[in-house]
């Protein structure tokens, strides 16, 4: 997983309540395990309008999302998170996002930052002429306007995505203790530690 600090560029003003992750990837693309290809079906629903706002060249690789209430609901389903991250979007900025979407979010590097409505208005009107910020470190959305908004995130959340750390990853910082931990077990009770023969 890729480290997460700042996010900065133009964003989607989507804005939609209750965004289930059947309209964020409907469930036919479910069928791969890979997590590439997914951006194309990304909010297919959606995309089948011509002028669409996933399609226009002028938010086109945008990194951030803004979202309306209720963000990824519905079934559980990592492709959601997969999805929008084959987009390029690494941020999705709403009022409330679902447990789960919010959990598979974070396990794969994409930043759910939860705003009151106000803040996403002003986002929202802001996003269609001018770049968002995100600093994870500070916990802040700017704009150029001067506009400043503070969210909160759970510490181990934020430290995991500043350091770009997964559950592997997390496993794989504490290798050493876990080395000393099996070495001590084996020396105390051989009987159970595996067999080399």
């Amino acid at each position: 997983m890729n480290p997460v600090a700042t996010i900065q560029g133009k964003a989607y003003p989507f804005g939609l309540k209750n965004v289930d992750t059947d309209v964020i990837i409907p469930a036919h693309w479910l069928k791969t395990i890979s997590r590439t290809g997914l951006g194309k079906g990304a909010f297919e629903t959606i995309r089948a309008d011509p002028g669409n706002l996933f399609d226009s060249a002028e938010y086109a690789g945008s990194p951030i999302l803004i979202a309306g209430d209720n963000f990824g609901c519905g079934s559980s389903r990592e492709h959601a998170a997969w999805a929008l991250d084959d987009m390029g979007i690494k941020a999705v900025i709403a009022p409330s996002f679902s447990d789960i979407f919010s959990g598979n979010a974070f396990k794969n590097g994409l930043l759910t930052v939860v705003l009151p409505q106000e803040a996403i208005d002003r986002l929202m009107e802001v996003a269609k002429t001018d770049p968002i910020h995100i600093d994870l470190e500070n916990q802040t959305v700017t704009t150029p306007f001067q506009d400043r908004f503070v969210f909160e995130i759970d510490r181990f959340r934020k430290h995991c995505l500043l350091q770009g750390l997964d559950e592997i990853g997390l496993t794989l910082a504490s290798s050493d203790d876990i080395s000393l931990y099996e070495n001590r077990l084996a020396a105390e009770k051989p009987w159970l530690a595996p067999s080399l023969g």
